[in-house]
């Protein structure tokens, strides 16, 4: 009863996370007109820094210590995501376009499938395979009806750096799921988060330095609007989402979390056309339904 509990929770958590995640790409627009994309993360994640110490302060709890055997692993659990996540990903969408960065991050279920079978030796049975398939055909789908565009080997360069950050995305899940075994899920953030602040933030500061450029570092904080986007892609899209995904590990296999990342798309969509006056067709609905009934099957159709 207690795990089932744990298990609702836990879904309910995806949800919510995806949900943030999804509506995320509107606030990432409104930020990139006042910063560089670099400047972007620094921002960001030093934002989800704040709010982790601020959590920390009213809980009146102490800040995570960490025993020497588990830093390494933590290292490279924060290499894989956040860091190189967003730096490739940062770096692909300079070449190729948002519909192909769509399908190939659609894989990342598939990858995490075979990597969770590899290293976790979890194991999906042949309607749960079918119902991954299912979801990436949706997002497949709607980012084909959105268009292409035109292939070039600039555009090629931008997808291969986008698929090897879906690579590390599925390295994330599997040794996030692995991670959560010996360590608190929230501390686990707490390193992410702090590891991914420092990271982006030296890499930020020195390319101001060598191009001589420090006070664009901070022009854009004063901006109104990019603080907002800011505190939502900091604290609600960086520190939560990446906490609802830590604790979803410690109770779902590492594929059906994974599964769960196909959805924001669909949402990004809905916050389109709620938000910006977007226009909602018909192979929308289609190609979210397809990714709806494919999250579900995942998840239910276990046995």
């Amino acid at each position: 009863m207690r795990e089932n509990r744990k298990e609702l929770i836990a879904y309910a958590g995806l949800t919510l996370m995806t949900t943030i995640i999804g509506f995320s790409f509107i606030f990432v627009k409104l930020a990139l007109r006042h910063a560089s994309p670099v400047d972007l993360l620094a921002h960001r994640f030093t934002a989800a820094t704040l709010a982790l110490l601020l959590y920390y302060a009213l809980l009146e709890r102490r800040v995570p210590r960490y025993e020497k055997s588990s830093i390494f692993s933590l290292l490279a659990l924060s290499l894989f995501y956040p860091i190189l996540l967003f730096s490739l990903q940062t770096i692909g969408l300079q070449f190729t376009t948002a519909s192909e960065a769509g399908i190939m991050s659609a894989t990342a279920p598939i990858l995490t499938v075979i990597l969770a079978a590899l290293v976790l030796k979890e194991k999906n049975n042949v309607w749960q395979n079918f119902s991954v398939a299912l979801s990436v055909g949706g997002v497949i789908y709607i980012m084909y009806k959105n268009g292409l565009g035109e292939v070039s080997a600039e555009t090629l360069k931008g997808d291969f750096f986008i698929l090897l950050s879906v690579i590390s995305m599925a390295f994330y899940f599997v040794l996030g799921r692995k991670m959560t075994r010996k360590v608190d899920a929230m501390d686990i953030t707490f390193f992410m988060t702090v590891t991914a602040a420092i990271v982006f933030n030296l890499i930020s500061v020195s390319v101001h330095i060598h191009q001589g450029s420090i006070p664009q570092y901070f022009s854009a904080l004063q901006s109104s609007e990019f603080l907002w986007s800011v505190l939502y892609l900091g604290v609600l899209s960086s520190f939560l989402t990446s906490f609802l995904t830590n604790n979803a590990l410690t109770v779902i296999p590492a594929a059906q979390v994974s599964i769960f990342n196909n959805f924001s798309p669909v949402i990004a969509v809905l916050g389109g056309v709620i938000f910006l006056s977007e226009t909602l067709y018909l192979y929308h609905i289609i190609g979210g339904v397809m990714v709806l009934l494919g999250i579900i099957g995942v998840n239910v159709l276990k046995k």
